[in-house]
């Protein structure tokens, strides 16, 4: 009985990972686990979970159609979760033409990114921009690292929204930032502040 409580104790835990991440691949995911990954790959398929590829297709489209301010390409990373107005979710994967050649380090412009373009597709618009920024980069990200950035609304007032962005490499923050952006379309006429 051992065996079988064991084995759905880590099919919770591999659910709990995709849900939080669903961007992991079998490789991660064995290695979270301290399993094969011929033995993830036999959770998935009992428990009916698709592989990466599928995944990440069911998401974007389900995510992509909600936004109003941004076309889908030009967010930065790959939306997770997305809920116009309050709080969205997005993972970004270091390729080596992001990264330094010297020392493989990701230039900071792409974190920067990745925040921001999630901070704007939160605003409910046709038109949103970003008025202000301030950011903190806290650690170093490499090649390969999947950088998760986690976005909320903590206020919106008119045509103002302050959106916090924190970016995690697995459970280690490496940015964070304050966006103010601006509703443009609602503003109207307005004249610049």
């Amino acid at each position: 009985m051992k065996g079988r409580q064991g084995r759905q104790e880590r099919r919770r835990a591999l659910q709990e990972l995709l849900r939080r991440d669903p961007f992991l691949t079998d490789w991660q995911l064995a290695e979270e686990l301290a399993v094969s990954v011929a033995t993830i790959r036999l959770d998935r398929m009992a428990l009916d979970i698709p592989e990466l590829r599928e995944r990440a297709k069911i998401i974007a489209a389900g995510t992509y159609s909600e936004i109003r301010a941004l076309q889908g390409e030009e967010v930065i990373g790959d939306l997770v979760e997305l809920n116009l107005g309050r709080a969205g979710t997005s993972v970004l994967v270091v390729l080596d033409h992001m990264v330094f050649a010297r020392n493989q380090i990701l230039r900071g412009h792409y974190l920067f990114a990745q925040a921001n373009s999630l901070a704007v597709a939160l605003v409910d618009s046709d038109l949103a921009l970003t008025k202000t920024a301030q950011v903190d980069y806290q650690r170093p990200v490499k090649l390969g690292d999947r950088v998760m950035a986690k976005a909320a609304v903590m206020s919106a007032q008119d045509h103002r929204y302050q959106v916090n962005v924190k970016s995690f490499v697995q459970d280690r923050q490496v940015f964070s930032g304050e966006f103010v952006v601006v509703d443009v379309a609602k503003k109207g006429g307005a004249k610049h502040e």
